[in-house]
């Protein structure tokens, strides 16, 4: 089944290196669009956006799908906690979320979200701009292009 959502990638900078493991970071924006990916209705639309803020990294993962109620908005970053559980069979376990924030917190970042229920929600991230030498951001592209597919494969399972 085809749900033809518009996914928009945009970015006010070209190329910032920073200090982080590529295989988290890819590990949160894959989480982040499964979910959105699951909770957008056919037809919608997902925008990743990254804001270059001179010593951090804004990255917004925002959809127009079912959104999150305002009484569930703190809880849904608690390990095992699900928004409506009658749903459990499309939302997985209840663990992403709580994956996220702790990979997004190892990275001396935070993480936050506006949700508006039937109007859709936004992830924001901010990470500092640790700088790390080229040889080591070399590698780690290499490397990551390379567990690509299968990261993808596992990340999106459950949609």
């Amino acid at each position: 089944m085809s749900k033809e959502i518009t996914v928009v990638f945009d970015a006010d900078t070209k190329q910032k290196v920073i200090n982080c493991d590529p295989d988290q970071i890819e590990r949160i924006v894959l989480n982040l669009l499964s979910n959105a990916i699951k909770f957008t209705p056919a037809g919608g639309k997902i925008s990743v956006l990254v804001h270059d803020k001179g010593e951090k990294i804004e990255l917004i993962v925002k959809d127009n799908g079912i959104g999150i109620p305002i009484d569930k908005q703190k809880s849904i970053f608690k390990r095992f906690e699900q928004v409506d559980k009658s749903l459990s069979r499309h939302e997985g376990s209840g663990i992403g979320l709580s994956l996220v924030k702790a990979l997004v917190e190892k990275h001396d970042g935070n993480i936050a979200v506006n949700s508006e229920e039937n109007k859709g929600s936004e992830f924001i991230i901010g990470l500092p701009c640790n700088i790390q030498n080229s040889e080591s951001e070399e590698s780690w592209i290499v490397q990551s292009l390379l567990k690509r597919p299968e990261k993808i494969k596992i990340e999106f399972s459950d949609i």
